[in-house]
């Protein structure tokens, strides 16, 4: 991986707006009745650093498992249909129309950097998912922004509430 050379704000848009096409792009593919689970797999190494190192990944819609350190966990979050990963219906192919990202803020480091907000999830009858992300991301050898941690979660809901 690439040290040295400091991963911008505009990057970092880039490479979300990057992640929010791709997966409606998985979508797109599973709907027309393609290679799903192919364009799954290749967004994740696109997007995601597992052949790099350690990627800390906490997918928005998982909560038995819901800790995916390697790409195989990533895969079933995106397409479902792993058996050690039960609760997994595939994100990636829930009928999204849309993807938007809303950074709170973000931080820039020397090869590495973190952005923190939300991203609205549209779904085919209009309605918006709210998502709280943290996600960080380096730069690998060929230059481009893999992530390397991936927090979302749905936002908090008061106890009793």
């Amino acid at each position: 991986m690439t040290t040295g050379t400091a991963i911008t704000e505009s990057e970092i848009r880039s490479a979300q707006d990057a992640w929010a096409e791709g997966i409606l792009a998985i979508r797109r593919t599973f709907v027309e009745g393609g290679d799903h689970v192919a364009a799954a797999k290749a967004f994740i190494a696109s997007h995601y650093a597992y052949d790099l190192g350690t990627v800390l990944f906490k997918p928005t819609l998982a909560s038995e498992r819901q800790f995916r350190l390697d790409a195989e966990g990533a895969l079933s979050y995106f397409v479902g249909g792993n058996e050690h990963y039960p609760e997994d219906r595939g994100f990636a192919i829930l009928p999204w129309t849309a993807i938007r990202f809303a950074p709170a803020g973000v931080l820039c480091s020397d090869g590495y950097a973190v952005s923190m907000g939300n991203y609205f999830l549209t779904n085919e009858t209009g309605t918006e998912l709210k998502v709280e992300f943290t996600i960080g991301f380096i730069r690998d050898d060929e230059g481009k922004l893999r992530i390397t941690l991936h927090h979302s979660s749905v936002p908090y809901t008061p106890l009793g509430g």
